[in-house]
Parts: C-alpha cells; sequence; structure tokens
C-alpha cells in the first residue's frame, strides 16, 4: 500500500483479509469502513490515493472495532450466513461516483443489474460508461456489491478481483445472473 508523507495526523487503520476468493485489504477511517478491496487489483495505488486524499490521512497496518466487525460480517458472508451489511462506510470519492456507490447498494443479493439499467435508474441513461468507470473505482468490493452488474447481454464483464472471483461471488448469492432491475 502506498504511503502518504507522515505530516497527515488522521490514520487510516489497515488489515489484509483472505477471503475463500483472494486477499482483501480492509481499511477504516475514525469508525467506518472505508477500503474493502482486492489486494492486487489493477488500479490498486490509484484506489489507495483517492482514499488517502479524501480522508487527509495516511495508513497504518493495524486493526480496529470496524475492521473486526467486517471480518466478522465477511465470514458470515461467505459462509451464505449473511446477505446484507451493516457496518458504516464512508464513500470516498466524487459526487457522481458516490451516487453511483449509493445505486448499487440497492441491488439486493442474489440479483443483478446491467450498466445500462444502473445508468437509467440514476436517471442518466448516457452515462453508461461513466457508470461503470465508477463501478470500477468502487473502494468497498462486497460491502457495496459492484459485483452484481454485468453486461447488457448478461455476460460478465469487468471486475477488480477478476471474472472468475465475480463468477464465484454471483454463485455464492445464488444468482444465475439473470438480468433483474432492482
Amino acid at each position: 500500500m502506498q504511503m502518504l508523507p507522515s505530516l497527515h495526523l488522521q490514520l487510516i487503520h489497515t488489515q489484509y483479509y483472505n477471503s475463500p476468493f483472494g486477499e482483501l485489504v480492509l481499511g477504516s477511517f475514525k469508525d467506518e469502513l472505508c477500503i474493502c478491496d482486492w489486494r492486487f487489483r489493477k488500479n490498486r495505488a490509484s484506489v489507495d490515493k483517492r482514499v488517502l486524499k479524501f480522508c487527509h490521512a495516511s495508513f497504518k497496518e493495524e486493526s480496529s472495532d470496524t475492521i473486526e466487525k467486517a471480518i466478522k460480517q465477511l465470514n458470515e458472508y461467505f459462509n451464505s450466513i449473511r446477505t446484507s451489511f451493516d457496518i458504516p462506510l464512508l464513500l470516498a470519492g466524487s459526487e457522481f461516483q458516490q451516487s453511483v456507490w449509493k445505486g448499487l447498494l440497492q441491488i439486493e443479493y442474489g440479483k443483478t443489474t446491467s450498466y445500462k439499467k444502473l445508468s437509467t435508474k440514476l436517471d442518466n441513461a448516457l452515462a453508461i460508461r461513466a457508470v461503470a468507470t465508477a463501478n470500477g473505482a468502487n473502494a468497498l468490493s462486497i460491502f457495496i456489491p459492484c459485483h452484481r452488474v454485468i453486461g447488457t447481454n448478461g455476460k460478465m464483464v469487468g471486475y477488480a478481483g477478476g471474472i472468475a472471483v465475480k463468477r464465484k461471488l454471483l454463485q455464492l448469492e445464488g444468482s444465475h445472473a439473470q438480468l433483474t432491475l432492482f
């Protein structure tokens, strides 16, 4: 993880979590989860930089109560015990990105939608590419279910954890990638 100069007094506590589908980075700022993201994703450095800048903070590898709660809920999710989360989330992004991420939170467990339908739901039907880009910038994977967005043709497209992981998450949730409008 990239560190910013230690001029910042605020800290984002981070810890690695080995999920059944790959290693995640968990981060908490104050009492909110700000990162739950695939450790080896392509855009790891840019996501980290955006979160650090948004929080005016630096990383410290150390657990927190929020991270411990997130781990408990992730364990329940991966064991098919939990279908929703109740961890306070910090959406570290632009107003547009935050609107997309809030839209993602409306997609029910076990359901999927397309980028086109998500764009329409956000009253911006022509912003399909911008919505897809914001979806890809999500730093709170699983908690903000960006894996539930698939191509209009029903195909698995783009996911920070990889298409195989996206497919496994949807299978875990019992989705057969049937497009639904949330």
